[in-house]
């Protein structure tokens, strides 16, 4: 599998070609965003193509994909962008790499529902930002040697990471100004932090990553607080000092209300204070808390944004990033539709808003009618679904007006239905793939 390591290398490949991982695994959801072709999850697929081999790499025939041997003649689409009309459902793009933001502007969209910072730090910060804080505590010679060139001409090195952070955001929401940046704080794991030079010293080991030390209960740990500061001074230049207030917060895998209210009194010391200058901050729903607690959180922050990938393997009990149980990993299970029509239906009724940033929209034209079904506010796409998708959302507009077929009997603050009942959404669950 890959990590944020690697993604100046993805940028770079024509198709990537992967032994382990799932859907939604790291490698899955960089490639998608750079456009570039990846078959994941192939247990052998490292061994079986010959080093310097020509072969084609094709993710067009489904969820399967496939990887010919030469080079296999292929037909190109084109789609009028001028001509295609635009649904009332707003339909807006996932972008992490600044370098890509020009780009994905160019095409119809009503901003940005899902910027990711992790790109950035991965690959233009580079280094652990309590090893810019604590050099001492940095053990390697190699890694405090590669963190004095990267930092030379820098007085307080935290300066570094604040300037190379704020600059990648800044080229996205200039990119898309005045339309929304939705901007997710850091969520790397602690193992994805470690791999940044000087991690492992600052890092714990956990047995389980994806459920440890990670989004809302780090940022107020004392043991990341520092960390979370410098994002909060790169977001304030963005916003202030650069003038684009079109960003957006976003505060990802915040379990509790009281752990997002935390959350916000630290942005506020920081001053990103919710509601100056037109500063909202979301939270994503991507924890089953997240939709049982949703009129709870609803009340402190401006809207939802649903990370179906997350949310998936935490609904279903398993692990998004395993080849083993990949095809138990399906958001359209009804037990998923039942939680996301729910926290559609919880803030619709709070007036806050609602849309949706993970990987299912642009996989599922079925879901993506769900959704509008449902009523959701936002779409979030990949750039390279974006002109299936908004066929799609234009194609559910015209067949049905919003209903609450799901959320007629599931409520905020109580559990959803058993899935596979008469009345859970989607009747039995799709086969396995």
């Amino acid at each position: 599998m890959t990590d944020p390591d690697w993604e100046p290398i993805m940028k770079r490949a024509a198709a990537i070609v992967t032994d382990r991982g799932g859907r939604t695994c790291h490698a899955a959801i960089v490639s998608r965003e750079l456009g570039v072709p990846c078959v994941v999850g192939t247990e052998r697929g490292s061994q079986a193509i010959p080093e310097g081999e020509t072969v084609t790499v094709s993710c067009c025939e489904g969820e399967t994909g496939f990887v010919y041997r030469g080079a296999v003649p292929f037909d190109r689409r084109q789609v009028d962008l001028a001509a295609l009309p635009r649904p009332s459902t707003a339909i807006m793009l996932n972008v992490g790499n600044p370098g890509e933001a020009l780009r994905a502007a160019a095409l119809p969209n009503d901003g940005v529902g899902l910027a990711r910072i992790e790109f950035i730090i991965a690959s233009a910060v580079k280094v652990h930002p309590l090893a810019l804080l604590h050099p001492e505590g940095v053990k390697d010679p190699e890694a405090r040697a590669a963190i004095a060139a990267l930092t030379r001409g820098y007085a307080d090195r935290a300066l570094y990471f604040v300037d190379r952070l704020a600059e990648g955001v800044a080229m996205i929401a200039a990119a898309f100004y005045p339309k929304d940046v939705i901007v997710r704080l850091s969520d790397f794991k602690s193992n994805e932090y470690a791999g940044l030079i000087g991690g492992r010293d600052f890092e714990p080991e956990e047995e389980n990553p994806m459920l440890g030390f990670r989004g809302a209960f780090r940022y107020c740990h004392p043991r990341y607080r520092e960390g979370f500061a410098l994002e909060c001074r790169a977001m304030r230049r963005v916003r202030d000092a650069m003038g684009l207030t079109n960003v957006k917060l976003m505060i990802p895998f915040c379990r509790t209300p009281e752990e997002g209210q935390r959350v916000l009194e630290l942005l506020a010391a920081h001053g990103l204070v919710r509601g100056e200058r037109g500063l909202e901050v979301y939270v994503m729903c991507e924890v089953p808390s997240n939709v049982i607690l949703a009129r709870e959180f609803a009340e402190i922050f401006d809207g939802f944004s649903i990370g179906s990938n997350d949310l998936t393997q935490l609904v279903l009990g398993l692990d998004r990033d395993s080849e083993l149980v990949a095809p138990l990993f399906d958001e359209r299970n009804p037990a998923v539709l039942a939680m996301v029509g729910a926290v559609i239906d919880a803030a619709r009724r709070a007036g806050r808003k609602i849309g949706i940033c993970g990987q299912a929209p642009s996989d599922y034209p079925e879901f993506t009618r769900f959704l509008v079904r449902r009523g959701i506010t936002s779409i979030s796409f990949n750039p390279d679904a974006l002109v299936q998708g908004i066929e799609t959302v234009l194609e559910a507009e015209r067949q049905c007006e919003p209903t609450g077929e799901v959320t007629a009997h599931v409520r905020a603050g109580a559990l959803p239905p058993q899935p596979g009942g008469e009345d859970s959404e989607g009747g039995q669950s799709p086969p396995p793939r």
